[in-house]
Formats: C-alpha cells, sequence, structure tokens
C-alpha cells in the first residue's frame, strides 16, 4: 500500500508544500494556546502578510499562479486547460471536491473516530475493524458468484478508477514531535491513523496490536483550513493510466527512439510475439521480491500500480499494444505526420475508446434501472460543470472490492485450464509480475476473466477474505484488511455518516432500526448495524452503501448508483474533449469509436482466437463465443489523408 500510495514526481512536490504548510500552521496553533484557550481558526488569527510569508516559504504560492493555456487541439498531461474559464478544474494534483462539508472532529482536520470515546450523534464510532468482522466478514465457502457478470466487469471497474483518481499518503512516515514509526507503532498520532484490533480479534495479543495506516496527504489552502486530499491524477476518463497524469512520467513513457508516437515496450521480454509493458528500471523492487530467483521487476505504465495483479497489468498491457497498433496504421495512412502528430491522434482515439466503453457498455450494467435517472444522455459540453473528482466517490467507487473473487484464473487455448496453477489464490499474485512474464503471458488472464464470474455482493457475503485479511500479505507479511480500510479511510477524510448521503441524493433517511429495515429489506442487518453504530446517522458511507440491496438490472444499491452517476456524469459534461462533443472527431470518426467494443481490443492484441461479443456478461464457453474476425475493428479510414491544425502542432 506504501509502495502504492508514495507520491512521487511533481506529486510528492505539491504534497510536500502542503505538508509544511500543514505542520507550520500546527505549530502556531500550539504557541498561541496559551493566548487564545478556546478553540480557534489559525488563518483568521494571522495578518494576510503573515499568510503570504508562510505560502511562500513551504512552496505552496507557487502552485495556485495564473495558467496560460496554449491553443493545442490536444488534452495536456496533466488535464490543465481542459476548461478554458478555470484551468486547473479536474488536473493532476489537485483537491477533490467536496459534496458536503467534510465532517471532522475538531472542524477541521481530525477525523471521525479519532477520538475514541468521543460520541458523535450521542454515540461513540466502532473500530473499524470490528464493524469488518461484524458485518463484512463471511465465509469464502459460502460465496454467491454472479451469473450476469463476468470477472471482465469487475476487473474494468478497476482500470477505470486508475484512470481517474489516486489518493497518495502524506510522505512523512513517523511523527513530528515523538519521532514514533507509524508502521512499528500503534500510536494514534499525525500521521498516523492505525485500526486498532477489537479484543474478541484473533489478531488481538496482548493488547496492542494495530494495522498500520497512514493519513493521505492533503493540498495547500490558506484561504480555509478546513482539510482538504490530493487527487494525484487527472478526473477525466482520458486514458492517463496509459500514458500518465506527470509530464516526466509521459515522457518516460514514449519510444524516443524514432518518430512513430509509439510507447516504450520491454526489451528483455516478449509475449508470443506481443509486446509486455517496460520493466521500471529498478530489479530491486518490490516484485522482484515476490519470486527472488527469477527476480522480475515491476511494470512501468501510467498509473503506479500497473503491477498490483495479473488482471490489472493484463488491461495495461493491452492498451499499450492498441496504442502502437493504432499509432503504426495510423503513420501507413498518413507518412507526414510528425511523430508528435501520431501520438497526440493515437492517445486521443485510446481516451476516446475508453469512454465509449465506460459510458455505453459498462456504466448501464453497473447502474441498472437507475442509469437514465442518475446519469442521463450525453447532451453538451458545459464549462461551467466541475469535473473533479469528488471526495465521497473514492470511497463510493470502493464497492467493487465486494465483486471480486479470492483466485486468480488461468486458461490455455481453448479455455483449458493453465498448467501449472489454473487457479491462484488472490493474496499469492499480488505484485507477482513473473506469473505474466514467466507463465504464458496475459492470454492466460484473460480467458480466465472471460468465462469466470464475478463474486455477488451479497448483505450477508460482502467481502472476501482474500482482501479482508490477506491483503499484501506476501509482502507485508501481515495482511491488511480492505474493508477496514475503506471505513478508515471514509473517516479520515471527513466524510459525513451514511444518512447524509441519503439526504444528499434525495433518498430517505432512516432514524431507527425498523426503518433501516425497510431500506435495506433486510431487518437481521439492520440490527446488527444499529447494535454497533447506535444510529443510522453515524454508519460510514461505504459499509452503509454496500449494505443496501441491489437496484434491478445493476450491481449496486440506490445510493452509491446516485453517488457514481452524479461523478460520471460531472466528468463527461465537464470535459470538452469527451468523444461525442461534436467539435472533437468528424462525425464518420466518431461512429467507427461507437463500434468499438473490449472484445475488439483483446482480438487486435492478443493470441485469442474466440471471444463472445460482450465479455463483460457472465459467459460460458463456448456458448455464443465468435471468432475474432467476426469482432468489429476501429475503422481508421476516417482518419486517412484528415488535414487540419493538428498537422501543424
Amino acid at each position: 500500500m506504501a509502495f502504492f500510495k508514495q507520491p512521487v514526481g511533481t506529486t510528492r512536490n505539491v504534497i510536500r508544500s502542503a505538508d509544511y504548510l500543514d505542520m507550520t500552521l500546527k505549530l502556531i496553533t500550539e504557541k498561541l494556546k496559551t493566548t487564545h484557550p478556546g478553540p480557534f481558526n489559525v488563518s483568521d488569527v494571522l495578518t494576510e502578510e503573515q499568510k503570504q510569508i508562510i505560502s511562500q516559504l513551504s512552496g505552496c504560492a507557487y502552485q495556485y499562479l495564473p495558467k496560460v493555456c496554449d491553443p493545442s487541439p490536444y488534452r495536456s498531461i496533466t488535464g490543465e486547460c481542459n476548461n478554458r474559464k478555470k484551468p486547473i478544474l479536474g488536473a493532476s494534483n489537485t483537491a477533490y471536491k467536496h459534496l458536503l462539508r467534510p465532517e471532522y472532529e475538531d472542524g477541521i482536520s481530525l477525523p471521525r473516530g479519532w477520538t475514541q470515546s468521543r460520541p458523535i450523534n450521542g454515540f461513540t464510532l466502532p473500530l473499524a475493524r470490528n464493524v469488518s468482522n461484524e458485518i463484512v466478514k463471511f465465509r469464502t465457502e459460502s460465496m454467491t458468484l454472479d451469473k450476469d457478470r463476468s470477472l471482465m466487469f469487475m476487473q474494468w471497474g478497476q482500470w477505470l478508477d486508475h484512470d481517474t483518481d489516486l489518493t497518495p499518503d502524506t510522505p512523512v512516515r513517523s511523527t513530528f514531535f515523538e519521532g514514533i514509526d507509524c508502521e512499528k507503532s500503534c500510536v494514534q498520532a499525525h500521521p498516523c491513523f492505525p485500526l486498532m484490533i477489537p479484543p474478541n480479534d484473533h489478531r488481538y495479543v496482548n493488547g496492542s496490536e494495530c494495522i498500520p495506516m497512514f493519513r493521505s496527504a492533503p493540498v495547500c489552502s490558506l484561504v480555509t483550513p478546513v482539510r482538504r486530499h490530493i487527487n494525484a491524477l487527472t478526473s477525466y476518463v482520458d486514458g492517463s493510466q496509459v500514458y500518465g497524469s506527470d509530464i516526466k512520467v509521459a515522457t518516460m513513457l514514449r519510444n524516443n527512439n524514432n518518430q512513430l508516437g509509439l510507447l516504450a515496450v520491454n526489451q528483455q521480454f516478449t509475449d508470443n510475439g506481443f509486446p509486455f509493458l517496460p520493466f521500471n528500471g529498478n530489479s530491486e523492487d518490490l516484485c522482484a521480491r515476490t519470486n527472488q530467483s527469477l527476480g522480475v521487476p515491476c511494470f512501468l505504465a501510467g498509473d503506479r500500480r500497473v503491477s498490483e495483479q495479473p488482471g490489472l497489468t493484463a488491461f495495461h498491457t493491452l492498451f499499450l499494444r492498441e496504442h502502437n497498433r493504432i499509432a503504426t496504421e495510423l503513420h501507413k495512412f498518413n507518412p507526414s505526420w510528425s511523430g508528435e502528430i501520431l501520438y497526440q491522434e493515437t492517445r486521443k482515439i485510446i481516451g476516446s475508446i475508453q469512454q465509449k466503453i465506460t459510458y455505453k457498455d459498462w456504466l448501464p450494467m453497473l447502474l441498472g434501472s437507475e442509469m437514465s435517472k442518475v446519469l442521463p444522455r450525453y447532451k453538451s459540453y458545459n464549462e461551467d460543470e466541475d469535473p473533479s473528482i469528488s471526495d465521497v466517490f473514492t470511497i463510493a467507487f470502493r464497492m467493487g472490492h465486494t465483486l471480486i473473487q479470492p483466485f486468480i484464473y488461468r486458461l490455455a487455448d481453448g479455455y483449458r485450464p493453465y498448467n501449472p496453477e489454473p487457479k491462484v489464490q488472490l493474496h499469492k499474485t499480488f505484485f507477482t509480475t513473473w506469473r505474466v512474464v514467466r507463465q504464458g503471458g496475459i492470454d492466460p488472464v484473460l480467458r480466465g476473466m472471460i468465462v469466470n464470474k464475478a463474486k455477488l455482493n451479497c448483505q450477508d457475503k460482502m467481502m472476501v477474505d482474500e482482501l479482508r485479511e490477506r491483503l499484501f500479505q506476501m509482502i507485508n507479511q501481515t495482511g491488511l484488511d480492505l474493508a477496514a480500510l475503506n471505513i478508515q479511510r471514509g473517516r479520515d477524510h471527513g466524510l459525513p455518516g451514511y444518512n447524509a448521503w441519503r439526504r444528499f441524493c434525495g433518498l430517505s433517511a432512516p432514524r431507527n432500526v425498523d426503518e433501516l429495515s425497510t431500506v435495506l429489506k433486510n431487518k437481521k442487518l439492520a440490527e446488527h448495524l444499529i447494535k454497533l453504530y447506535g444510529t443510522p446517522e453515524n454508519i460510514d458511507v461505504w459499509v452503509g452503501g454496500v449494505s443496501e440491496p441491489l437496484v434491478p438490472r445493476g450491481k449496486t444499491g440506490k445510493l452509491f448508483s446516485c453517488l457514481i452517476g452524479e461523478q460520471f456524469r460531472r466528468t463527461r459534461d465537464g470535459d470538452r474533449f469527451y468523444y461525442e462533443n461534436p467539435s472533437v472527431f468528424t462525425q464518420a470518426q466518431r461512429r467507427a469509436i461507437e463500434r468499438v467494443t473490449l472484445a475488439h481490443v483483446i482480438c487486435s492484441n492478443t493470441n485469442i482466437k474466440n471471444l463472445p461479443p460482450n465479455v463483460f456478461m457472465g459467459n460460458q464457453y463456448p456458448i455464443g463465443f465468435v471468432p475474432c474476425f467476426f469482432s468489429p475493428k476501429l475503422d481508421l479510414r476516417p482518419w486517412k489523408g484528415v488535414v487540419t491544425r493538428r498537422q501543424m502542432f
């Protein structure tokens, strides 16, 4: 977790400045307590001149200098200047959007539940780990599979999430005053926010055990002292997990040996004639440690989480290959185009393919009957729409964790079991790039996701123990608890409780166990939640959201349908480069993109020969499977000979 969430590049510099500012204000607050004994806002005490000095010395002042937008017809890597009126909207390294005012213990930055004995709405919050044990836990043997959705459906959700948001940890690893190492201590002091283990837990030994967790990194703000958190990625569905959200990273990912607009590929290994992603250049990294005899390092991609598990790696590899395939074809159609034009035009197409698959193929299957209500048809670009990812979305979209199976499946040609190990426990696959490079490439992983079903989220079977007990166990020795982390992270970000979000969405806010039973359609679960929380007002939003019954034809409850739909509507309508905007593509180009499916991308970039037309459905080989030559390929003829201002770029 720390490996993924440690900020790098520009993000690290931005966060370091915010940390300097944050700690400076804390120190000033401590100094002033003798003269200001009551609660006070330190920003109100400082003069404007003092604020300016602090802002300059911390480095924060330089983050908000006016942006000069050039007239490029392409997206910037950082997302800046998509909105010409407010250039930083949706850009990387900016703050998450607050849909509701944060609820911090001190009104400024302390998470809900920081003071364990302090009541909220008349009741103390239960430990996050206790909620995980009491509500989320179930025996994996009783898991229910989703007959309507494949593991591909689950995997696209993670892929999409890694296109739109990444919340880095603060780079500080120990407390400022005491110097306590957050990894080695259960002390709760900034930036340590550990998950304490309840006494009845099997992990509870000698009363001091905890699961370490660091607080999320803040952003610079002297205007308001209320803590806000940083999104290291662009908020747009733009393929940034392929290309990066940082200019330095984007440059590293390109093939700079020629002027063909290609992305760099692995120089040591190939995948049955197809390229792998390049390595990140550090042979002693986390991935190499999972099999020291093979020593295969982590891959390099637009998002640092590329090597987390083989399914995610497979998607990254697919779209690297699709970029290079399209760029090569465009060069044949337009030999006069420069390498920069080829790269930018291909990047534009890849981002649009991901938008089409997301909005036309995937979201309807997630939101079901609520789709037309929460995400109506596209009308036009709206420069007054803020596309920024909301803080609550980063927690709500984690409903996808309830769809994850406890195994990675691998199938050989003809969808036969792949040997060795056709079925591997999930916790044994984290960071195992060697399983991809040395064991058949990405084809077996993709076949496994196509024909195996996703887990169904049931109210008594929410998250498998591979994630709840053994997350990153191969690296961390003590496995993390993803459910408890989701709960604790929501508190870290000051997210209001379940009922506040129900009211935001225009839904009923249950006041007691009977009303909660009606909302959940499950009296036993409602009683269990009330026993833990005391009131529906206090229920953590992630737990409340995944506890709701699924909407018809969808895979989430009403609350999360609302919050997820609201986000993707703003992300789409506030994106000047969204593919359905008439000014982005010609009508012929747009029609060509509309015909592309994920099945086409797989057929074009692997040795898989037969696929179902909709790989997100719960498919069973060979029923409905068709040869790849029936799959509609992206027709690039509408891009042939197109002479536009792009050629002057």
